[in-house]
């Protein structure tokens, strides 16, 4: 399995999934409004993308239900429209790092950037940095600290990045979490999934917790040397893939290449936020939205 760009934007569920119709539904909805467009509808494709590259994603999205001809322009996902976007939204931290290199358009790193840690919905004891990536812990003892991503999701397939740029420390957790799970508790444990808000995988001793209980070993390795087991342990800088499937209501990783299976199976219906818990002083998560995955 492996992502490509996707989704939509907003702050909650519901946003989201008005904003990601937008592409999908753009072109049944463009169809109906058809030569309703009148004279907007027939202006040149140049005039209207130099008038499009001054609008913000939410108009952008609106724009592209008007008709065949705006959604059609909107579709060019590396268009100067996007572009334009994307230099007024992204960081030039961002945009020149590696951060997003997995995302070959501007269409999918301003998504990306939609979809990023939130900097209000976190513990007091985070912040994302500047360049709207990368969640930075700070060296608070005896506490465990987490965030939430911006968009949740209650249907639909989705793919995101996570990595370490630190120490993972004794407890080191990537999952999804509802909005009524805790980010912020005292000592250090994995706060992700330690309730029946939040499901997790500890990457420091590859347990599987939710509810406040070990679900098994991930992943699972049969019949083979503990050595080869062990092998997935999280380096520092390597990204890990956490593919939710809302229709199979499924949460499963994948390393590099490497499909590690399905971690959680009959998740509920109801808006998941990919989220991160950890302990380790200074360090630095980042996450990177993708889309939808893809089979292969």
């Amino acid at each position: 399995m492996s992502g490509a760009a996707g989704g939509g934007g907003g702050s909650s569920c519901q946003g989201a999934a008005a904003a990601a119709s937008c592409s999908s539904a753009g072109s049944s909805h463009a169809a109906a409004a058809g030569v309703g467009a009148g004279v907007a509808g027939r202006l040149p494709a140049r005039v209207l993308e130099h008038i499009f590259s001054y609008l913000d994603l939410y108009d952008l999205m609106r724009c592209s239900l008007v008709c065949w001809h705006w959604n059609n322009i909107l579709s060019d996902e590396n268009s100067e429209v996007w572009r334009s976007l994307s230099g007024r939204t992204l960081s030039d931290e961002a945009l020149r790092s590696d951060i997003l290199c997995n995302l070959p358009t501007y269409k999918g790193k301003q998504k990306a950037f939609q979809h990023a840690l939130s900097s209000h919905d976190c513990s007091r004891n985070v912040y994302v940095k500047k360049n709207g990536f990368t969640l930075h812990r700070n060296p608070i003892a005896q506490s465990t600290d987490g965030a939430r991503g911006k968009i949740g999701f209650s249907e639909g397939r989705h793919a995101w990045e996570i990595w370490w740029e630190g120490p993972l420390g004794t407890v080191a957790v990537i999952g999804i979490a509802t909005k009524r799970a805790q980010l912020q508790c005292q000592g250090y444990v994995a706060l992700l999934g330690s309730d029946d808000q939040s499901w997790g995988w500890n990457l420091v001793d590859n347990n599987l917790l939710h509810n406040g209980e070990v679900n098994g070993n991930f992943p699972q390795c049969n019949n083979a040397p503990k050595y080869q087991c062990n092998h997935v342990s999280l380096q520092i800088g390597e990204r890990i893939r956490v593919i939710l499937d809302m229709d199979d209501k499924t949460l499963a990783f994948e390393r590099g290449f490497e499909f590690l299976g399905v971690a959680f199976r009959g998740l509920p219906k109801a808006c998941l936020f990919p989220a991160v818990s950890a302990v380790y002083g200074n360090t630095e998560v980042t996450m990177v939205y993708l889309g939808k995955p893809l089979d292969g």
